[in-house]
């Protein structure tokens, strides 16, 4: 049977990786200790996801092993060698504010996890396609300096700009700009990926991701934002908006849109590839919007405050670009906007909260 490794297996990309590639027909080896609640407490816990994918899919593996161990990773990879033919890389310290608390445990884990899961793939099964999830952030804020113009409810750009029509490609410089400790390991990993593909000749696909959400997002304050938001609506706490008047543009891509562009590149896959994935404007909301349609379609009315001190690093408007990717591979389509993705969410953390 052909293996999948999956990094981050309990998390929102990694579980539905998991659930995915699992009713292919492959089994599916998970890699997964929980980190979300040492970075975010035991509202980050995955640890409910990796019970569930435990008890649904019975050619589901689950290691408990930490990417940073670099021979725990290779253990893994050389006991299925060969039979590996996808590895799909997850697992992160995604928070730019929890980065600073920790610099060495953030860059530990983005940087030197992703080269030992690199190498064990060189190492033990070369052929295999190598797919990971970089991260938008990894052009700091010179998104920022694009020309935006204040609307009622969102920050737009000028309709002049040559990213107006569809958002933001690859070609934007990753150098010259403030990325967030965070920004910056995921730097470090993205070209490493970029440089087994290109130097080593292996199949390896960077997936620079906007907002990744869907209703196995265990969302918490320092991460995951819409996960985060419906959840305090639907528990009536206080949210805080951190900047831009709450009028900061994200596009919003569902979890199994994801997977689904990993599958067509799994399927033909390339040499290094950078890919900008998200929403596009498909699928794109300000905060406020955001709270709009949560209102809209639970009927739960959020209490928030607006703090003028934005995060350091973050975008006050992005959009991808994501072209390139349905150029290469012109099969993939989007089955979520931004309201289904919004429903479903509300409809899981209801389930969760309120059962």
């Amino acid at each position: 049977m052909d293996i999948v490794i999956v990094s981050g297996s309990s998390g929102l990309i990694g579980s539905e990786a998991v659930k995915f590639f699992h009713n292919k027909g492959m089994k599916v080896v998970g890699i997964d200790n929980n980190m979300r609640e040492y970075f975010f407490g035991a509202e980050g816990s995955s640890e409910w996801n990796k019970s569930q994918l435990i008890e649904n899919f019975p050619n589901f593996e689950h290691c408990n092993v930490d990417i940073r161990g670099k021979d725990d990773i290779f253990n893994i990879f050389e006991k299925y060698n060969t039979d590996i033919k996808l590895v799909i890389h997850t697992a992160a310290q995604p928070s730019h504010d929890w980065a600073a608390k920790e610099p060495f445990t953030d860059f530990t884990i983005n940087a030197n996890g992703t080269l030992n899961m690199l190498e064990a793939t060189r190492k033990f099964c070369r052929d295999a396609s190598f797919i990971f999830t970089s991260t938008n952030k990894v052009y700091g804020d010179t998104p920022n300096r694009l020309p935006l113009i204040e609307n009622d409810l969102r920050w737009e750009i000028d309709t002049s700009h040559d990213y107006s029509e569809f958002g933001i490609d690859e070609s934007m410089s990753i150098d010259n700009s403030m990325h967030s400790l965070f920004g910056a390991s995921k730097v470090a990993a993205d070209v490493l990926v970029q440089e087994y593909g290109k130097y080593f000749d292996m199949n390896t696909g960077i997936f620079r991701g906007g907002c990744l959400t869907g209703p196995s997002h265990s969302g918490a304050k320092l991460h995951g934002f819409l996960s985060y938001l419906v959840k305090c609506a639907i528990t009536d706490q206080e949210y805080t908006i951190f900047g831009y008047k709450g009028k900061q543009v994200r596009d919003n891509i569902h979890s199994s849109d994801l997977i689904n562009a990993f599958w067509e590149f799994y399927k033909a896959p390339r040499k290094g590839e950078v890919y900008n994935i998200g929403g596009s404007r498909y699928s794109s909301c300000s905060v406020l919007e955001a709270i709009e349609m949560i209102k809209e379609i639970s009927g739960k009315e959020l209490k928030y405050t607006v703090s003028d001190e934005a995060r350091a690093g973050d975008h006050q408007w992005w959009i991808s670009d994501v072209r390139k990717f349905q150029d290469h591979y012109p099969n993939w389509k989007y089955e979520y906007d931004i309201k289904k993705i919004i429903k479903e969410i509300i409809d899981a953390t209801q389930e969760r909260f309120e059962s």
